[in-house]
């Protein structure tokens, strides 16, 4: 028998394939659906709609009880005041994404961070949106002193903020008492990564090749 051949490591093949032609189907307040005619080779063309979306950065701000920093906000998609971690778009030219991060954990819980790493990467729907998110671990917090906090507006405005342990929130997510996605992945993720001793976290500025702004350019 020949010997076995190990596989390659688990992951994604980020490879677009040639868009035709794209147009802007609908333009709306904060992200345009986009149409695009796709060449999928064998099997043809193909027309896909989508939404077109400047990514976002979450936080998973953990205290030194291994609580969570969560922030309560109403979201009208789904008629729901969601538990959530802090959270925001990708919205401002040229900003970092580990700089936004630091900016929305002031905005939205008053917090700043000592000691930031990436804790995991997603894409939310990639059937639909080309939304990439990034959640960052942030750790040895301390307080926004009054002074210099963010005054809230929308539905930002007298958000409440919640600190639950780890485990706390992953009974919550089990038993379908919450549903935001992004604090699903960021509780497990970080509870899988504390029982790994925090080995696999990654540097605040790793690279981010799941959001197209951030992915290497390849040779045609």
């Amino acid at each position: 028998m020949s010997p076995e051949v190990a596989p390659e490591p688990l992951a994604d093949r980020l490879e677009a394939r040639p868009v035709v032609t794209t147009e802007v189907a609908l333009r709306g307040l904060v992200w345009d659906v986009v149409r695009d005619r796709v060449d999928l080779g064998a099997a043809g063309e193909v027309t896909r709609e989508y939404v077109r979306h400047p990514g976002a950065v979450a936080i998973a701000a953990l205290d030194d009880q291994d609580r969570l920093c969560l922030v309560q906000q109403y979201r009208h998609p789904v008629r729901a005041f969601e538990w959530e971690i802090p959270a925001g778009l990708l919205d401002v030219d040229g900003e970092q994404p580990w700089l936004a991060a630091a900016r929305e954990l002031h905005e939205e819980a008053d917090l700043v961070a000592a000691t930031w790493h990436v804790l995991a990467d997603y894409v939310s729907s990639p059937g639909g949106l080309d939304e990439a998110l990034r959640v960052y671990l942030a750790r040895d917090l301390a307080a926004v002193p009054d002074a210099d906090r963010h005054e809230r507006d929308g539905e930002e405005l007298g958000m409440p903020v919640r600190w639950v342990p780890l485990e706390e929130a992953r009974d919550a997510i089990l038993a379908g008492r919450v549903h935001n996605s992004t604090l699903t992945i960021a509780a497990l993720a970080a509870l899988a990564a504390r029982d790994l001793g925090w080995a696999t976290l990654r540097p605040a500025d790793a690279p981010w090749p799941s959001h197209p702004a951030y992915r290497e350019a390849r040779p045609a």
